[in-house]
């Protein structure tokens, strides 16, 4: 890594420029990959009973390709899908590349108040989604606003005849049609929308192009030194950047096997499928791996064939990186750090990196990104060891806010840095640390939880004139959400009754675990709510301090 400006100790640096980045689309990348390992394992999907080589897994692709040109759907259109990990997820993901059609990731958790936003929003003419997940019926949550969506056309559930029927439609176009419009396909399309919750309202929807995804997979699997030989367990969500950029993508790009244990993370199935498929790295948040490492027959799981990973998504406690380390045989295990908006990766640390670098920092910058840290004041850039603003610039950044010039301008300044709202330190050798986040957001077991947006939910509750809310230390999330309520009456109002008035409207992640009733919040001379004191106040009235890390009477 490279100072922005050599001798001087400043908190900017540039990664390296070697290897150089892919200039291609997806399809073009994936092509290649199957002509260099056409009969190596592609794609395990254990819960399925799927085990694909790279030759049927395009074939496969180009089935759902050829089906979708011949239901309509050109370069431009946006398709949404709704569904946990699954081999159709993966299908979706790449033909919708290998013909220009922009793919909306819809967050299976989400209710109907948020996928008739994401759907609306994005203006999706189609959806793919399963017939139903967990306590979630697809179905019924579809046609409940389907009304509210008159750009929505097509809707397929997978595993049911109109998924069968979509299918079917392959034999009306050609794969030549399909090479056609890749070929004029552009490498800075954008060919993904991913909804991120919103500081102020409603999810922005990041719009990433082929050569955002494409290239921060190549580099995220680069970092985890991949070969053909590598097989990666991937328990992360395809919703999110971890499982489809640096999951599928980071494999493909390098000619590894993509092994999917279940259709959402299971601790037992996890350990149990990478033991079993030999898996070599396995990806996770830290709430995964402690779930892991609690599973009281641990130890009767082979894991000798491990050796790297990622864990990513929320702060790693130092702790559980030394068990990854020291009894899942995860000797070369990285730490990367990033968002939504940047692809997501912008540092991680390397295979080879010192143990107190691994476990005590998210790395360096990664090749072709710069990254500084600045005063969030003045936007000067601090020295080193002193804290201050995260900003990155360079391939990954997103092409902005789908339909959102506005936030887009707020987010990304003139000179191309994302400003990420997260509070950092950089020290001598350039390793970076996440401290603290200038913006308010919530991290609950990986999710990003922001106050805002579960704010303006609950203005909408009959009983409530003013929320804020805030994240509190939780032992097993790491932070759970709050809910502090002034009442129209001042009468009280239950957690119970805030967590029924938020069922099946929004994800259960972002429904307050915790509610208190206040006549009024604590303010600034200038009028600003001061939530530190809320989240405070909070850790005292319900007991949190152990959780916080703080001694309490």
């Amino acid at each position: 890594m490279a100072d922005e400006s050599p001798g001087a100790p400043r908190s900017a640096t540039i990664g390296v420029t070697e290897p150089a980045l892919l200039e291609q689309t997806i399809a073009v990348n994936l092509a290649a990959t199957v002509a260099a390992h056409p009969d190596r394992e592609a794609l395990v999907v254990a819960h399925q009973g799927i085990r694909w080589t790279y030759t049927e897994l395009a074939a496969e692709v180009d089935r759902v390709a050829r089906a979708l040109l011949a239901s309509g759907f050109g370069v431009g259109d946006r398709l949404g899908i709704w569904a946990p990990n699954c081999v159709e997820w993966v299908l979706i993901q790449f033909a919708t590349a290998q013909i220009g059609v922009i793919l909306v990731n819809i967050n299976p958790a989400y209710r109907t108040h948020e996928v008739q936003y994401a759907l609306q929003q994005s203006g999706c003419r189609g959806l793919v989604a399963a017939e139903r997940f967990k306590t979630s019926d697809y179905v019924a949550m579809v046609d409940e606003v389907r009304p509210q969506l008159p750009d929505l056309e097509q809707v397929y559930f997978t595993g049911t005849d109109s998924w069968g029927e979509l299918l079917s439609r392959a034999d009306q176009a050609t794969t030549a049609q399909v090479d056609a419009i890749g070929a004029g396909l552009d490498r800075n399309d954008a060919i993904n929308i991913q909804y991120t919750s919103g500081t102020t309202g409603y999810p922005k929807g990041a719009t990433l192009s082929h050569r955002n995804i494409l290239n921060n997979a190549y580099f995220v699997a680069e970092g985890c030194a991949y070969t053909p030989e590598d097989r990666v367990c991937v328990p992360v969500p395809f919703y999110h950047c971890f499982g489809m950029v640096m999951g599928v993508l980071g494999c493909t790009t390098h000619g590894a096997t993509i092994v999917v244990p279940a259709d959402a993370f299971d601790p037992v199935e996890t350990l149990r499928v990478t033991a079993e498929e030999r898996c070599t790295s396995l990806y996770g948040v830290p709430t995964m791996f402690i779930a892991m490492l609690a599973l009281n027959d641990f130890e009767s799981y082979d894991l000798a064939e491990l050796r790297t990973g990622i864990m990513a998504g929320s702060p790693c406690p130092v702790e559980i990186m030394k068990q990854c380390v020291e009894r899942m045989n995860m000797d070369e295990v990285t730490i990367a750090y990033g968002m939504t908006e940047t692809s997501p990766v912008s540092t991680q640390t390397a295979v080879d990196d010192p143990i107190d670098k691994r476990v005590g920092t998210v790395g360096r910058v990664h090749p072709h990104v710069e990254i500084k840290i600045v005063d969030p004041e003045t936007g000067e850039v601090v020295p080193r060891g002193r804290s201050g603003e995260f900003c990155t610039r360079g391939y990954s950044v997103m092409l902005g806010y789908w339909n959102d010039d506005e936030r887009t301008a707020e987010a990304i300044d003139g000179d191309g840095w994302m400003h990420t709202g997260d509070l950092a330190v950089m020290d001598a050798d350039g390793y970076a640390n996440i401290v603290g986040r200038i913006k308010d957001m919530i991290i609950r077991g990986g999710e990003n939880v922001y106050p805002r947006e579960i704010e303006e939910f609950l203005y909408g509750h009959p009983a409530i004139k003013d929320v804020q809310v805030v994240g509190v230390p939780d032992l097993k999330y790491g932070e759970e959400v709050m809910a502090w309520v002034q009442t129209e009456d001042g009468s009280e109002v239950t957690a119970e009754e805030i967590r029924e008035y938020c069922q099946g409207k929004i994800a259960h992640y972002k429904i307050p675990r915790y509610v208190a009733v206040t006549e009024e919040f604590p303010m600034t001379v200038t009028g600003k709510i001061q939530k530190f004191k809320l989240r405070d106040e909070a850790i005292d009235k319900f007991d949190l301090g152990e959780a916080a890390g703080v001694e309490t009477a």
